[in-house]
């Protein structure tokens, strides 16, 4: 009588016509950062929503600030005092709820479709998933932005001729500071995204922390509340956007540079505690 087959007896008596284990040539190494920003770049370059909502927003940056200023230059209008390369702040504000967008759905999508178990069966640390889609995320809507920026930066001077000379400094705002915001705002909708995890609630909520603000200082009319509708409008992300291309809703508030500290300070706390959670939570 012959003993039962084993897996000892698979591996002991591979001469004996019994198949032995298939052992794989390549060997088997943890995943690293490295490898997670190469997973993280293939899945969002090769979905139609990245292509979509960064196409959308580059379309109305390059249409919005071009048109506006054509028409002014149809009207003759004086803008002698006026910079030219603050016409660009309607497009990136519209173009920023794109981002805002794709920063949730990043994230957002992977749990409405359940990929994000295959995610983390790949790489356990969820730490390092998080940072490697807020790093490829930043890496691309940093670069798609800023080079849109200039673009756009460059035709409304030409169209604009007439109007003050943007100096260095204001050329960086407009193009790299704007960039760096926007990519900075879309971090913030990722951590949200990755908070909440349903895409609909997360957009909802990145919605209404751009829009809110303003709305609700427009209804402040008390004297005694002077004080929180000056700091709802200098710190709602259209003033501190207008900020970097040189034209505020109020005489203070954050100015230059400033804006990329504050809305830093945002994305820490915010990327912080989706780390937290993600690390507590069952996928």
């Amino acid at each position: 009588m012959t003993s039962p087959a084993t897996p000892q007896n698979l591996r002991q008596a591979p001469d004996a016509g019994l198949l032995s284990f298939y052992e794989s040539p390549i060997p088997i190494r943890p995943a690293t950062l490295p490898d997670a920003i190469a997973s993280e770049w293939t899945k969002l370059r090769s979905v139609r929503a990245t292509v979509w909502t960064l196409g959308v927003m580059v379309v109305l940056m390059l249409t919005l600030g071009p048109a506006i200023a054509l028409v002014l230059a149809a009207n003759d209008a004086d803008l002698a005092n006026e910079p030219a390369l603050a016409l660009g702040f309607f497009g990136v504000l519209l173009g920023s709820i794109c981002v805002i967008t794709l920063g949730v759905l990043t994230i957002g999508s992977e749990y409405s479709t359940g990929m994000i178990r295959t995610t983390l069966t790949a790489c356990p640390s969820r730490g390092r998933v998080l940072a490697a889609k807020a790093i490829v995320f930043f890496a691309l809507t940093f670069v798609i932005t800023t080079a849109t920026t200039a673009v756009v930066a460059v035709l409304q001077t030409l169209i604009l001729n007439g109007t003050v000379a943007a100096s260095g400094g204001q050329w960086a705002l407009a193009t790299v500071g704007v960039g760096l915001y926007t990519a900075g705002l879309g971090l913030l909708s990722l951590g949200v995204g990755a908070i909440v995890r349903h895409s609909a609630g997360a957009i909802t909520i990145m919605i209404g922390v751009v829009l809110l603000p303003l709305v609700l200082a427009l209804f402040m009319f008390a004297d005694a509340l002077r004080g929180a509708q000056r700091f709802l409008i200098e710190y709602s992300i259209p003033n501190q956007l207008s900020a970097l291309y040189g034209t505020t809703m109020t005489d203070s508030g954050p100015s230059a540079w400033e804006p990329l500290v504050v809305m830093l300070g945002l994305v820490a706390v915010v990327l912080g505690g989706a780390v937290a959670l993600l690390n507590r939570r069952d996928v």
